[in-house]
């Protein structure tokens, strides 16, 4: 940590050694957009709904605000992180800063793989299709979903380029959207079941026909669908950077896309729960809340629907490559990976790290291609998808790594002037995180289904040992890489 602390937007990066050359030009509530897209109660709910229902039935929708309070207790930690280490990078910086640049290195990564792989799942294997069918083209050809895909991140690559504040502009929006749209269709079907209710209320405790010790033994995989939808909203924090006065916007911008996203959320499932017409049907459905829209509300209502959720998930690729190109450019800057001189530069004119954003797009791209060749040649498919799984795995190591290491360095880092401060509720917090990341990670890995999801999580870390004994320690050893050469 700098010896001294620097309180303004100017000073921080200096006391960090670091230029600041990254344009300041996020407030508050474009701070908020970019945790509460990042979100993406819509992406979450549509791509998860139907396998909470798959294992306990309508009453899956209560684990919902167990997930919410948990990630709540993670937000805290990392709201108040984000005002000592308000650097792009978010994940290496903070492990490097509290630990070593080791320690950040392979939490960094791992972070990295979250995010690369994450895009490349979501607008293949989601978007893709549903914007096929949307053209009227044939959804299930692979080479159609590649087109698009290519398309879709390209014009994520153009927005990011351009400039921050457009790219804040399109989260600020998504806002909007998807309040009116997931929230407010799931309003829209409450009231609907309420002028002809088609069950009682006590539909929303039904398991789906599972009872007894089956229940436990179902927690864990219905309890996924908050688990997996309420992260990334530590990404506030990797613009830390580009936000004004960060050291107080970042941390409300963390806690209150948490807090409104569980509230909004838990609404929007609840009216949609309600709804359902069938519950075998909806269960087996492809696109289950779909088929809720379209019993109630019609054709033109799903249509809506439907591009609603494409918007979201495309406001959710623009800041996912923000991130995820600020995180390569702060890995360049301390010379952590290959061809960090060039990675690292930001252009004069849009300032903006382009060439760490261009390879965050094309690694994207390199995932969607393995994909594409599982999806022509029918090998590897499964493997795509277990990739794609250990997406829900991957943030949760990240967690688990990075409160591990504030609980151990908190005490050493100095108390900000007017920034968010846990007080002495600092280690209940931290210990309750600490706790209930372990849960997560349970839920996410014991159960035999996830096994092959686990195995991809080691390769991540394989492969970030392999880098590090490779290259990275040498580079340490000679004073050439890593937050000690500034501190030296």
């Amino acid at each position: 940590m700098p010896e001294q602390v620097a309180t303004s937007d100017e000073g921080i990066n200096q006391s960090f050694g670091y230029k600041q050359e990254l344009r300041r030009a996020l407030r508050l509530f474009s701070l908020y957009a970019v945790a509460f897209s990042i979100i993406s109660i819509t992406t979450g709910l549509f791509a998860n709904y139907g396998f909470g229902l798959a294992h306990l039935g309508a009453a899956m929708i209560w684990l919902w605000p167990v997930a919410a309070i948990g990630q709540m207790l993670v937000a805290l930690v990392v709201a108040e992180l984000g005002t000592r280490i308000p650097l792009a990078g978010y994940s290496y910086q903070w492990g490097a800063r509290l630990v070593n640049t080791t320690y950040g290195w392979f939490t960094g990564f791992v972070g990295l793989a979250y995010l690369a792989v994450g895009a490349a799942g979501i607008n293949f294997v989601v978007v893709a299709p549903i914007i096929s069918t949307i053209l009227n083209l044939d959804a299930s050809n692979p080479t159609v979903n590649l087109i698009i895909t290519v398309v879709i991140f390209l014009a994520v690559l153009a927005v990011n380029i351009i400039s921050i504040a457009l790219a804040a502009r399109i989260n600020n929006v998504a806002v909007f959207t998807e309040i009116a749209g997931m929230v407010g269709f799931g309003l829209i079907l409450l009231v609907l079941w309420a002028i002809h209710p088609n069950h009682p209320i006590t539909f929303l405790g039904d398991t789906g026909g599972v009872h007894g010790g089956d229940i436990l033994r179902a927690l864990p995989y219905a309890a996924l669908m908050g688990i997996f939808t309420i992260v990334g909203f530590e990404l506030a924090a990797d613009l830390g950077e580009e936000a004004v006065a960060a050291r107080v916007t970042v941390p409300k911008a963390v806690i209150w896309s948490v807090a409104s996203s569980a509230i909004l959320g838990m609404v929007a499932l609840i009216g949609f729960t309600i709804a359902i017409p069938d519950l075998g049907k909806i269960t087996t459905s492809q696109v289950p809340l779909v088929d809720i829209v379209a019993y109630w509300m019609g054709d033109v209502a799903k249509d809506v629907f439907v591009v609603v959720v494409v918007f979201s998930i495309l406001a959710l690729d623009v800041v996912g490559l923000a991130a995820t190109g600020r995180l390569i450019f702060s890995f360049a800057r301390d010379n952590i990976i290959p061809f960090s001189s060039e990675l690292k530069k930001v252009n004069p004119q849009t300032q903006t790290p382009i060439r760490a954003l261009v390879t965050a797009s094309s690694l994207g791209l390199l995932f969607v291609a393995w994909g594409y060749v599982s999806a022509i040649t029918g090998k590897g498919g499964s493997a795509f998808l277990l990739l794609i799984t250990a997406t829900a795995t991957l943030p949760f190591v990240v967690y688990f790594l990075t409160v591990l290491a504030y609980v151990m360095r908190r005490h050493r880092m100095d108390k900000l002037p007017e920034a968010f401060d846990l007080g002495v509720w600092a280690k209940p917090v931290m210990y309750a995180a600490l706790a209930w990341i372990l849960i997560a990670l349970g839920a996410l890995m014991i159960p035999k289904d996830f096994w092959g999801a686990d195995l991809i999580v080691a390769i991540v870390l394989v492969v970030a040992a392999a880098w590090y004994f490779a290259v990275l320690r040498g580079r340490l050893a000679r004073g050439e890489a890593g937050v000690e050469q500034l501190r030296g």
